[in-house]
């Protein structure tokens, strides 16, 4: 970041006269200084805004400094205000102070990306009437910052002592409820007795059995446990509390990711009960969509079918060269209506959890795979959008209503794509001209106009893994990436687009999907990057996403084109559901809203209702009190969200290492996908696994870390390992259960002039940690 001119530094100081008041001004005097400024600030801003000069600068310094550990600041240099916190959030109680106030922080915070974690103050209003909040909660709690605005209750109590070094008041809405311990670990026979081993990559440890406290366990066995504490030695101990079952059994491996993250894999009774007084749905109020020939196109496996789409040329002399598209959605609202035990645990659950060998559903499977699911031939409700393009793929009109359809035909993406291709089989051969063909007209007019609009463009191929009869590894794949997919993604995007456009246009409160523009501190990072590998970036700023694509798109066919696609993406924001839209900057769009897959999400559930409610299209809208707990629902279905990603990953990493571990001592091809302060990380180029080097096998040389350029240089040598590089390693280790694999280097390092020229200019920085054995050991 630039510092802001001189003459701008002034124009600040005369129109904050009133906080400029002395030398050594207040923490108080600084945080309103900086809220009250344009531009960025940094600690000289402040200097001069102050009039601080010589030694004063040093108190100056201390005041920034505390600042930034109580997490007011982002950094002692650079002084940006900390990135707010939404308006609602998980939070966890930390601390009691001396004054008896609760001492939260975020629960969800990457110490290392961020920083600090804010210090929130717990403020229970007399409003809250739910049960009592101590340390170690969890609590779903409207958040605001520190000295902005009254109480979020509003109940007329007294504020909080907003000094103190707290950078937001916090009012809770609920304590959400702890659950015990989720400690897992493989049982192992070791010596005379057992032990437990962790199942933690970050944290693998062992402990010891105490006697008599097996639960019947057997040895290989995934059990829960707690720790104990001997009272006389106190050494640490486990306690078995429950077996699970074999870790190598048939189609197990993902039981770990489901007890570990503590997903809801078993339906309670009354849920089952419900599902047997679900009324049936008719055509009456319903729109008669049964003789348009919807087609489902899905992957090959899949059993559930929640979107068809059906496409023709517009018939209006008036669009001329146009088209009309409908999107057809299993109509999930009619039978899961808010409050019920149905809607409870959907909610609970958040979304549908995929791993290779089974599925988590968000519904049970009478509704996810059979009433809701828009089987061929069989007749289903729906909720449809027709959108009118005309022939330059601009949207002119759309139209949302409740209706009846029977989906013509079941297809996988890679039957339609071989009928298009000039190869239709028995099935597709009949749909081809009157059916198949206008899908991909219109696709080919939205393609045009998807490419004018620009959103990022990422190639990141995903690695597919296919099980053998036992649940096992049989191979890994990367599936090609064909137009039925695309052309499927793009009319998804579209019907997303126009159920947002539709709700706004109504007023209507719904669940956006935003994703925010990268932060500044990223592309910096980036561009020090982009100029480290030779990619000239100019002055590119990045506001755009189109800017992204046309770096991407002078690294295509070069060594870094792999590489520079996972780092732009490291770059990005996380997309997340909110009330409030600051639009879809990854899509390149100002309003986006989940609408086409309810089965498994819960937010297209709540735009369902939402757009129910809203265009009075029967039974089954949004109520009154969701309206108002829009906030908690989206916070909660995000944080789902990232715990079934963290859970799939987690599940595909200890499948490949138990595919892997009979190949210890093998050498792989692959490539770094990591630098760190101890160690590099690196993805095996044929099944994508994921393992770590530690820096005492590189040799050599002491190496030290270049954080911005993704690379490590060693002091002596300029020898450098860096992110992206091709190098050859052998697993020396491999741990199934935690999905860990530690690998040897055995390739050199590259020499760059560069990254030597940096090496040698950051001598004063850190290197204990980072020399290497081989090298290291020689010489000490």
């Amino acid at each position: 970041m630039s510092p802001p001119r001189q003459k701008d530094t002034m124009k600040l100081k005369e129109k904050r006269t009133d906080v400029v008041r002395s030398k050594t001004p207040t923490k108080d005097d600084i945080l309103k200084f900086i809220r009250s400024s344009t531009g960025n600030i940094g600690r000289r801003e402040i200097a001069r805004a102050f009039d601080i000069k010589g030694s004063d600068r040093i108190e100056l310094k201390r005041i920034l400094k505390e600042l930034a550990a109580d997490g007011l600041i982002a950094d002692t240099r650079r002084v940006v205000k900390k990135e707010a916190l939404a308006n609602v959030a998980v939070i966890v109680v930390k601390t009691q102070d001396r004054e008896g106030d609760l001492v939260c922080a975020p629960l969800n915070w990457n110490a290392d990306e961020d920083g600090a974690p804010p210090r929130i103050l717990l403020n229970i209003t007399r409003r809250y009437e739910g049960p009592a909040i101590g340390v170690g909660d969890h609590v779903l709690a409207r958040i605001r910052e520190a000295g902005r605005g009254a109480d979020a209750d509003g109940d007329g109590g007294e504020a909080p002592e907003e000094s103190g070094g707290f950078a937001y008041i916090a009012s809770p809405i609920k304590r959400l409820p702890r659950e015990r311990a989720r400690q897992l670990g493989i049982l192992r026979k070791s010596g005379r007795g057992f032990v437990v081993e962790s199942i933690d990559k970050k944290d693998l440890k062992e402990w010891p059995v105490a006697d008599g406290e097996m639960d019947g366990a057997e040895d290989g066995e995934l059990v829960r446990f707690e720790t104990l504490r001997d009272s006389r030695t106190n050494r640490p101990s486990a306690r078995i509390t429950e077996r699970i079952g074999h870790p190598k059994a048939e189609k197990a491996v993902s039981l770990i990711a489901i007890h570990n993250h503590g997903l809801r894999d078993v339906f309670g009774e009354d849920v089952l009960a419900e599902l047997e007084r679900l009324p049936g749905a008719t055509m009456s109020h319903r729109e008669d969509l049964t003789r348009v020939p919807l087609i489902t196109i899905d992957p090959s496996d899949a059993k559930d079918h929640d979107d068809a789409v059906w496409a023709a040329p517009d018939t209006d002399p008036a669009n001329e060269g146009g088209s009309v598209v409908i999107v057809a959605i299993a109509d999930v609202s009619f039978y899961v209506r808010s409050g019920s035990a149905l809607d409870e645990e959907a909610l609970l659950r958040g979304n549908s959890v995929y791993f290779p060998d089974r599925v988590v559903p968000m519904l049970p499977e009478k509704l996810s795979n059979g009433l809701c699911s828009l089987r061929e031939n069989e007749l289903r409700p729906c909720l449809a959008v027709r959108m009118v393009f005309d022939r330059d793929g601009k949207k002119t009109g759309q139209r949302f209503s409740r209706a009846m359809m029977r989906s013509a035909a079941k297809l996988s993406y890679q039957e339609a794509q071989a009928a298009i291709d000039g190869s239709p089989n028995a099935k597709t051969g009949p749909l081809l001209e009157p059916i198949l063909k206008p899908l991909w007209a219109v696709y080919e007019v939205l393609k045009e106009a998807r490419n004018r609009r620009g959103p990022l463009d990422l190639d990141l191929p995903e690695r597919k893994i296919v099980l053998d009869e036992r649940g096992l590894v049989s191979k890994v794949i990367i599936p090609e990436r064909l137009e039925a997919h695309r052309l499927i993604e793009e009319f998804m995007i579209q019907a997303n687009v126009a159920a947002a456009e539709a709700l706004e246009a109504k007023k209507s409160p719904l669940i956006y999907r935003i994703h925010d523009a990268p932060s500044s501190e990223k592309l910096v990072a980036l561009s020090e990057f982009l100029a480290s590998i030779g990619v000239n970036a100019g002055k590119t700023t990045f506001n755009r996403p189109g800017q992204f694509n046309r770096v991407l798109n002078k690294a295509i066919g070069t060594e870094h084109e792999e590489i520079l696609n996972e780092v732009v993406l490291r770059s990005q924001a996380q997309a997340e559901y909110r009330p409030g839209n600051i639009g879809h900057f990854g899509l390149n769009l100002r309003r986006y809203a989940h609408f086409t897959s309810p089965i498994r999400r819960y937010a297209d559930l709540v735009v369902h209702r939402a757009l129910v409610s809203a265009f009075g299209l029967g039974e089954g809208g949004l109520s009154d009190a969701e309206k108002t707990k829009l906030d908690a629902i989206a916070e909660n279905i995000s944080q789902s969200e990232r715990k079934a990603m963290s859970a799939e990953r987690e599940t595909v990493d200890r499948l490949i290492a138990m595919h892997l571990a009979e190949r210890v001592g093998e050498t792989f091809k692959a490539r770094v996908s990591g630098v760190t302060r101890f160690g590099l990380f690196v993805k095996l180029l044929d099944t994508g696994a994921d393992g770590f080097v530690p820096m005492a096998t590189l040799g050599r040389d002491y190496y030290k870390h270049l954080e911005n350029l993704h690379a490590i240089v060693g002091e002596r040598t300029g020898e450098s390992f860096r992110l992206g590089d091709r190098v050859d390693v052998k697993l020396v280790e491999a741990n199934p259960a935690a999905g860990a694999l530690r690998f040897d280097m055995m390739s050199d390092g590259k020499f760059s002039a560069a990254l030597a020229k940096v090496g040698r200019k950051s001598s004063g920085g850190k290197k204990a940690r980072l020399r290497s054995g081989k090298g290291a050991k020689g010489r000490r």
